[in-house]
């Protein structure tokens, strides 16, 4: 049973956070802005912006930049995560609040300038809006609103800003977690509102170069297509595409493995034949799956296209390998604590489920930090129009977010 007591700083807490409702919108606003589009991926200006903008609430950022050599290897232009450390006492927990600033690029069909924070009818569009700038903001607030008004006297909260989640993670989160420089007890990365997600799938992407033999073309048969030579293995993957729809996932929310080829280039002109074509593909993995078992099948798959072709030969590079996260046992006080008051605070039940995405909290829960995702956002990412044209963010779900998470830290740090 919840304690008078508790109730009272619950409508404290709302009673802030409603108060301080358009700053959090300004502070959000500010943070669309501030382009982040990855790739190119030049990132450290917007951390610099936070770290300001966040200094105005007196949170000091550290400002930790990855290596230029490391970032350029790894195909991005600059790279500085944050943490804010806000102790308050001995023993507690520490509770680590993630969410990540690098996003794609906009790409075409707009009706609202995607760095405008334009809002409309209670939305704000823009790029980011919903994944995950809204968190910057839900998580900031959040913490701001304990801080006033429950003063929490044990225990610690750290914000975790960083800006490599759309390339894997490895030096935003995980860069953190493998140089020390953080080591929470719980966390909660960004996510959406009306439901807490425990687990999600892998991913593997690779990029397949296919080689042929260029050729004039008015004499083709004096070369060899690498074009069709790419059609040939692509058709044998989207073969075993509808056969990973037969196998399914017991993890509520995630349906089966699929494969995808997002991105192919080559030829040096139309009168030419292709003698290179370059493809990358993104291939999902459920939690049951066995990453290494995925990627020696797919490499099967694409070596028995090319044995059937003559004259083509191919190169296969691993881009991303990100495990699938599944749940540890001791995130049950964070599911509890978000569940009960996003209920409260939304007025149904919001359930515990996986998802097909891949995200960064898998490289907290690797290191055995229990990690949920959850944060500022409609139902589904199809709603948010995330990745997408006019990505937008009704800010009601902003709100209730801040609310909820505010809600959940005051139980978790007073446990």
């Amino acid at each position: 049973m919840t304690a008078p007591t508790q109730v009272s700083s619950y409508a404290a807490l709302d009673a802030w956070i409603d108060q301080h409702f358009d700053e959090e919108v300004r502070f959000l606003q500010a943070l669309v802005r501030v382009p982040t589009d990855t790739p190119p991926g030049n990132n450290a200006p917007h951390a610099e912006r936070t770290a300001e903008l966040l200094k105005d609430f007196g949170y000091e950022a550290e400002k930790h930049a990855v290596p230029a050599a490391e970032v350029q290897a790894y195909g991005m232009e600059s790279i500085t995560n944050l943490i804010v450390r806000r102790p308050y006492g001995n023993g507690g927990r520490t509770i680590a609040l993630n969410a990540h600033g690098d996003v794609v690029p906009p790409g075409e069909g707009w009706t609202h300038n995607p760095y405008g924070a334009e809002i409309v009818d209670g939305k704000m569009y823009g790029r980011a809006t919903a994944v995950s700038k809204s968190d910057f903001a839900s998580f900031t607030f959040a913490v701001r609103a304990l801080e006033a008004v429950a003063k929490p006297a044990q225990g610690a909260v750290e914000l975790h800003f960083t800006y490599d989640e759309e390339f894997g993670g490895e030096l935003g989160p995980g860069w953190l977690l493998k140089n020390g420089l953080t080591k929470p007890d719980l966390m909660i990365a960004a996510g959406f509102s009306y439901e807490v997600v425990t687990a999600h799938n892998g991913c593997l992407q690779m990029e397949v170069t296919v080689h042929g033999k260029m050729a004039h073309a008015a004499v083709p048969h004096t070369g060899v297509d690498a074009l069709q030579g790419a059609v040939h293995i692509l058709n044998a993957l989207y073969a075993q595409n509808d056969e990973y729809k037969k196998v399914t996932s017991k993890v509520a929310g995630i349906k089966h493995p699929y494969l995808n080829v997002g991105r192919i280039e080559g030829g040096t002109n139309t009168n030419v034949v292709p003698g290179k074509v370059v493809f990358k593909l993104d291939r999902r993995m459920i939690p049951e799956e066995n990453p290494a078992e995925v990627e020696a099948s797919i490499r099967r798959i694409i070596e028995q296209a090319v044995g059937e072709r003559d004259g083509i030969r191919v190169e296969i590079k691993r881009l991303l390998l990100a495990n699938a996260m599944t749940p540890l046992a001791g995130n049950a006080p964070l599911v509890e604590a978000i569940q009960k008051h996003a209920q409260a605070v939304i007025g149904e039940p919001v359930p515990a489920v996986g998802t097909p995405l891949y995200t960064d909290v898998r490289l907290y829960v690797e290191r055995g930090i229990p990690g949920v995702i959850y944060g500022a956002g409609p139902r589904t990412v199809l709603e948010s129009h995330a990745k997408r044209a006019d990505e937008r963010l009704e800010l009601e779900d902003l709100r209730r977010a801040t609310k909820v998470v505010a809600r959940a830290l005051c139980d978790l740090l007073s446990a």
